[in-house]
Formats: structure tokens, sequence, C-alpha cells
């Protein structure tokens, strides 16, 4: 089903995408559903939405993606495609299109069975040092930080077409808000919903069928209780789900929000606290440290729920990754993870893996990336099964009990950083790369210091002097 049959859809089929599979409480508790949007690959609940960088999921060519994993959604961040000047018309804004096409679609070369959502800001988001405005919120574009404007973010929602956005929200990034900043912060976010509903929905002659997720700040319930009363009673016709920005949001969602999906941006550093956030009604939730795990030289290797032969021996809790850095692999000819049916398990053995690690080959990153989606893909498939048939709760005591608390350490060098991920995602941050030009600083001080000692001789020193200090010998 292309864009077309799209564009000819109810309007209450669009705004009511997704139904709960099972009957289950609103807030607290895992839940089964289905996100459908008509013309999309259907989403089975939970489950998580790729992060990409630059259009496309790091390390995977739309083909890799489209043959090799079962990746049905995709995040994209708006300043992933902007210039740093307000002015400046992107290229992705010239894509030539029919009106009822999407830009991003066409732009970024994907079929049309794949969701694509848009936000403002990349997964995980990257601290700005100028500040959100009443108007405008502060993002970091390839070449600089800008304002982006709510009305300019409106315009890009109407040109793009995704078949989700998500609405701008003001956060504050890298340090805890003071009283009346939190005040500030519901108020912007509650203008920002309202101003941008308004105009993408309430023309008559609107044909948009981009389907809009209402941010959800992390504060409390309090705090955000006319901002939730008007969601309920003024904008909820127009609202398709929420986006909540740390799990502990998910227990203030009210009752008459409970049937909209929930979309979590927590940034769960771990499984567990992905098993946690599933357990309190999260229902699609971005994940970076598949990504991170890729980057970084490592395997993930846990599966949901556990095997009942593990955890029973009293050992030590089995790790979630195996580290292909580790020397002990370089001769290693057995799969990554024995039984897992992944193109890169199945065709390739850890010795090669570690072998295009070593070589900086980036071959290597593409194959952990294919194995640790599919790892992922296998884990929500098993944490879905346990919520039809009543077992998640002991599975997720089991989980905790067989795997080690934490992901791996990083011990080897990973791909070459993009020019967002130097910046620095927080205070005292240490420097993501080494300095490159500084070593040039450091000889020419040394240099300085040797010929002020008298150890280097001047440029305008004669043969005598040169040979005296044993740098040359005059020829007789």
């Amino acid at each position: 089903m292309g864009s077309e049959t799209l564009s000819q859809m109810n309007p209450e089929e669009m705004t009511n995408p997704f139904s709960l599979l099972q009957p289950a409480p609103s807030v607290l508790a895992p839940r089964l559903g289905k996100f459908a949007v008509p013309g999309r690959r259907p989403i089975q609940t939970p489950h998580y939405i790729a992060i990409t960088s630059r259009g496309s999921v790091p390390h995977l060519a739309h083909d890799v993606l489209r043959d090799h994993t079962a990746i049905g959604s995709l995040y994209f961040g708006l300043e992933d495609f902007l210039e740093k000047l307000p002015h400046e018309v992107p290229p992705i804004y010239n894509v030539p299109r029919a009106p009822h096409e999407s830009a991003l679609r066409k732009f970024v070369s994907l079929p049309d069975d794949i969701l694509l959502l848009l936000g403002a800001r990349r997964v995980p988001p990257i601290v700005c040092p100028p500040p959100n405005t009443d108007k405008s919120i502060a993002i970091l574009t390839s070449v600089g930080f800008r304002q982006l404007e709510a009305e300019q973010y409106v315009d890009a929602v109407q040109k793009l077409r995704p078949d989700v956005v998500v609405g701008l929200a003001d956060m504050v990034l890298g340090q805890k808000p003071g009283v009346k900043r939190r005040e500030k912060m519901v108020d912007r976010t509650h203008a920002y919903t309202r101003d941008a509903t308004r105009q993408l929905y309430g023309a008559e002659e609107s044909d948009l069928k981009t389907l809009y997720f209402a941010p959800v700040l992390p504060l409390e319930n309090t705090q955000q209780t006319l901002y939730f009363g008007e969601l309920r009673d003024e904008l909820r016709p127009h609202i398709s789900g929420l986006a909540l920005y740390e799990s502990a949001s998910l227990s203030i969602v009210p009752e008459e929000l409970g049937d909209l999906p929930r979309l979590t941006f927590s940034e769960p550093k771990t499984p567990q606290v992905v098993l946690r956030d599933i357990s309190l009604g999260a229902d699609l939730l971005t994940i970076p440290f598949i990504g991170a795990m890729s980057d970084g030289g490592i395997a993930l290797d846990f599966v949901f729920p556990p095997k009942q032969s593990e955890g029973d021996d009293g050992l030590k809790p089995k790790p979630l990754g195996i580290d292909l850095w580790s020397p002990s692999h370089a001769t290693d000819l057995s799969p990554l993870v024995e039984g897992c049916a992944c193109y890169t398990c199945t065709k390739h053995h850890r010795a090669y893996l570690r072998h295009l690690l070593s070589a900086k080959e980036m071959l290597a990153w593409t194959l952990l990336q294919i194995h640790n989606n599919h790892v992922m893909d296998r884990f929500f498939a098993g944490v879905r099964a346990s919520i039809a048939d009543g077992t998640f709760d002991e599975a997720v005591k089991a989980f905790e009990r067989v795997y080690a608390s934490s992901l791996p350490k990083v011990t080897g060098q990973g791909p070459r950083l993009r020019g967002y991920q130097v910046h620095a995602s927080g205070p005292s941050e240490p420097r993501r790369n080494p300095r490159a030009y500084g070593r040039l600083d450091d000889a020419a001080e040394k240099f300085a210091e040797a010929q002020a000692s008298g150890a280097i001789p001047d440029a305008d020193a004669g043969a005598e002097e040169l040979e005296e200090r044993g740098f040359a010998k005059e020829a007789r």
C-alpha cells in the first residue's frame, strides 16, 4: 500500500492507529499492543524504534537494512538535515514530490512500508549552549548551533510529511532545572503543542496525515495538570500518542490518555532498564546502546526469557555481550553467539570479526549492527510472548539473576566519530577525540626551549659554530 492509498484513508483510522491486544491497566503495567499506520508495516508492541544518523541507521546501507534486518520503523532528527542559518533552504525541502508524497521518504530513499518518525533533536540529544525561547528551541546542525522556531518546525512537518511527528518540548539538558525554570518548561511545551496542532490539523482543508505525539516533560504530575487537562479535553482529537523523556513519567499519564501509545526517550543503559520501562507500560522505545555497543566492537549476547539451565549453578552473572577486541577471539572460529540465526552468525566467525576490527574495516561494524539488532528483535519477541502468557514478572526476575547488571566496557577503538558526536553531552565530559593539532604545538614548544638553551644553533650560525656543536663537519 503506497502513499496514494494512504492519502485516501479515513481520518479516524489515521488518528487512532494503536490498539491494545488484551485488557491491561492503563498505567504501570506491561501491555501488548499493535501500532498499525495504514500503508506501513505494523509494529507489535512493546518494540523499539531504530535510531538514524544523517538519514540512515549507522553502518547499515538501505539494501542491508532491507535484506538482513527486521527493522520496520526509523526515528529521524530534523537537526540532521538543517543548515546553520535559518534563511538557508536545506536540500531536503527541494525534493521533487507530489502533494501527497513524503519529502522525507523520498530524500532518504526508503520503501513505503517503513514507518518514519520525525523529531526536532537527535537521540540521544547533544547539550546546546544557546537557551530555548518562548518561540524556539536550540538545536545543533551539521555546521553549528542555531534556533529552530516553532513555526519553522510546523513548516518542516508540512513539507516533509513523516508518518509520526514528535512535538517540540522545552527540555533542559545537562542540568537540573529550578522551580521557575520548570514552570517555564510546562508553559512553553503547552504553547508549542497547542499552536502546532492548530496549525497542522485545525484548517478544514488540511490533508496532512502525519500523526502527532505530544511530549510529556520529565516533571511531576502536579506541575503539568493544566497541560494534561488540555490534552485530554481540547487537543485529544489531534493527539495520536505520547512522547516521554524519562521512565518515571509513565506513572503520571492520566487514565483518560491511557489508550495512547507511549514512545519513550529515556535512553536506557541496559536491557534490565528496558524491561523496567516495559513493566511501567512503555510501548515504543528508543535504545541508543544498540549502536553504541556496535561501535565499541561488542556483540550483544542475551535472550529473554533466559534459558532455564542458566543461572542455577551459582556462578557469577553472564555477560550481556562479547568484546570482540579481546585477543582470545583471534583464532576462534565459532559464531558470535551459538544458535543465533542472524546473517553475521550464520556466515562469519569471531576471528573474522576481530580481524575486521583490527584492520578498521567498515564491514566489522556493519556485521555487528546486523547481529545486535537481531538480538534486540529476539529480545522483544520474548518480552511480548511472556506478557501474553502471564510470565513476564517471573521472567524479569530470572533475567536479572542470570545476566550482569551492566553492559561490557568498551576496550577498543570504534569507528570515526561523526561531527555532532564530538561535542560534549554533559558537563565535565572528557574529550572524545585526542587533540590532532596539539602535537605540533608541543613540538614547537620543545624546539624553542632547546634553542633558548643553546642546544640548537641559530639559523645564522657559521660552519665553525656548527662543527663545534657537533651538527656538521667542515669539508677540507
